[in-house]
């Protein structure tokens, strides 16, 4: 039986259903193949063999090797449109702005987090051309945008490769939320920007060594709550890369390699650790905690009779996987284990 939800009611989850998990040992998700609690199996930290380009940054042109095959890029590129999650991220953290970019459906072209982060560029990004949905990209609002190269990821928009690339050089990236480090080295290879690219990864990985030595023996538990189902998120996943790399301990339910698995009303228990990061799809910021942590066997855990949950941006942690939202993943960790 899965957790589901009426429209517009994400947070009044029926408490007779929680009370199933009472009943409930570990489900299915304590079979899957574990990884170590914390410090491994994180996001990859290199490009794969035979990526990226063998030109020195700055010269054009230049050959990108890719997830899609070899893509030559005449001039340094000054006209961008990104289709995929975490490329503006990316491509503003190395100091480009593009001309376009796809949007989350039901979520706004440039999210929050990144216009507070580059207030110098709000003008430009306010003027970026909204190319349609990330999973379904308006292939005429890119030709139009005039791009002289388009970035998007495997995961997603794929079957968009021969159609973007017969309109400006596209490089592809993989995707998938925990390859963020990969996709932006070969962001920055594409650009000629390889060393700002790693300099980047480099100083986040120094920063989440940093949280984890001060967070002391810890589990964190991270939680996603949607309109229509409830996840939690194993080390293949964003979040899950980053507390591995500050070698922060996870729940033994989700020590998995997996980006996240839903949780039926019976493995709600499976959400429980030393201390809950939760989002919740659509709230507010500053919202009150969902009835799910507040009603019934949800407020029966652990981490909630101790007062150990914190409320994360839902939009930073799940849906855009860049070095900018890691930062702020990272500063939310310092805040919630009291390191910051």
């Amino acid at each position: 039986m899965r957790l589901t939800f009426p429209a517009r009611a994400v947070v009044r989850v029926p408490v007779a259903a929680l009370c199933l998990v009472l009943l409930a040992g570990c489900g299915a998700g304590a079979t899957e193949t574990p990884v170590p609690a914390g410090g491994s199996g994180g996001a990859p930290t290199a490009l794969p063999a035979g990526q990226g380009s063998p030109e020195p940054d700055g010269v054009f042109p230049r050959t990108v090797t890719h997830e899609r095959g070899t893509t030559t890029i005449p001039a340094e590129p000054r006209r961008i449109v990104v289709v995929s999650t975490g490329q503006l991220d990316g491509l503003l953290s190395l100091g480009v702005v593009p001309v376009g970019s796809t949007r989350a459906d039901a979520a706004t072209m440039v999210p929050a987090y990144l216009t507070a982060a580059f207030p110098q560029h709000r003008a430009a990004l306010a003027a970026m051309a909204d190319v349609g949905l990330r999973t379904d990209p308006a292939i005429e609002a890119v030709a139009a945008a005039r791009p002289d190269l388009i970035l998007a990821n495997v995961a997603g928009a794929a079957d968009f490769h021969p159609r973007l690339s017969a309109i400006a050089p596209t490089v592809m990236t993989r995707g998938n939320g925990v390859n963020w480090r990969t996709d932006l080295l070969l962001v920055g290879s594409a650009l000629g920007r390889a060393g700002a690219a790693q300099a980047l990864v480099d100083d986040l990985a120094g920063r989440a060594r940093a949280v984890g030595a001060r967070a002391g023996s810890v589990e964190v538990s991270v939680l996603r709550i949607q309109p229509t189902r409830v996840r939690v998120f194993g080390v293949g996943s964003f979040p899950g890369s980053l507390l591995a790399d500050a070698g922060i301990a996870r729940p033994r339910s989700q020590r998995f390699a997996a980006t996240s698995r839903d949780l039926s009303t019976e493995e709600l228990g499976l959400a429980d650790g030393g201390r809950i990061v939760y989002g919740v799809q659509g709230a507010a910021p500053g919202a009150a905690p969902p009835a799910l942590l507040t009603e019934g066997v949800g407020a029966s855990l652990g981490a909630v009779r101790n007062r150990h949950t914190t409320a994360v941006d839902d939009d930073t942690w799940f849906l855009n996987a860049g070095p900018q939202a890691a930062r702020v993943v990272l500063d939310d960790l310092a805040a919630a284990l009291g390191t910051g």
